[in-house]
């Protein structure tokens, strides 16, 4: 799973700030903020390096052939986009906040921007064809402005192709309601630094709201297990997949990958 970037905008280019709210009346915004990019920045840095190094190869043929500009917000070491480099040619650039990947990042990608993906890092508007978003719009305590700026550095026509967790997991869902368990883990659906919890319904809503016009929302990573454990609670799905309810069938997926063209 990619590592996934903090959207901090500003009131310009109608992105407002997330992370200016009022908590304590007396604390100085910009303290709040440098603080809240503090922690992340601690939180991701605990994190084993496996974490940034995935490929994500399942997520290579959601991005259209004929990009020539892509943007992979949460690059990680860059091992997506360099995939996708050698499968279609395009040119890659990066957003990534964990200081820890940046070196192996420039290495794999034509550029890599060091910091969180907002507005201050002054990336050329209506420039990429595609954003991606592999398993970041999660960590995010604003996704729609996340959105929002995406829109503006899209060209016409382009498009965001993103991959997010799906609360609604059988074993996610099981373990809450039958046995009152909510127990957050390093990495996957419960992963600790997740700030935002997705459905189906709730990932077509968010896109949409963002003024996307959505092409294509697949399942993917059908039946892929965390913990040992989880493959007696899939036999028990197996039995409530028969159940004549077509919505139980998106909880055999650990994600959900979309694609999504500005409107």
């Amino acid at each position: 799973m990619n590592v996934a970037d903090q959207t901090f905008g500003t009131k310009e280019n109608g992105v407002h700030d997330p992370l200016r709210y009022d908590v304590h009346a007396d604390a100085p915004q910009e303290d709040m903020k440098s603080e809240s990019k503090d922690s992340l920045a601690r939180d991701y840095a605990s994190k084993r390096e496996e974490y940034f190094e995935c490929p994500r190869l399942e997520m290579l043929e959601y991005v259209p052939s004929d990009c020539r500009k892509v943007l992979d917000v949460g690059c990680g070491t860059g091992r997506f986009g360099a995939s996708l480099r050698k499968r279609t040619g395009c040119d890659v650039w990066g957003v990534e906040s964990n200081a820890g990947s940046i070196q192996k990042a420039e290495q794999n990608i034509d550029r890599v921007f060091h910091g969180y993906f907002g507005p201050e890092l002054d990336l050329p508007p209506g420039y990429f064809d595609c954003i991606v978003f592999n398993d970041v719009l999660e960590h995010m305590l604003d996704p729609a402005s996340a959105l929002a700026l995406a829109r503006a550095l899209l060209t016409s026509g382009g498009c965001v192709v993103a991959s997010i967790p799906n609360i609604r997991q059988f074993p996610t869902v099981w373990k809450l309601v039958i046995r009152g368990e909510w127990e957050y883990q390093e990495s996957g659906i419960l992963d600790k630094t997740h700030l935002r919890f997705f459905t189906r319904l709730s990932i077509m809503r968010l896109f949409q709201g963002a003024g996307f016009a959505i092409q294509r929302i697949d399942g993917i990573n059908s039946f892929l297990s965390q913990e040992s454990g989880d493959k007696a609670l899939w036999r028990r799905y197996s039995l409530f997949s028969w159940l004549p309810i077509t919505r139980i069938k998106d909880m055999r997926y650990q994600q959900f990958a979309i694609v999504a063209k500005v409107g």
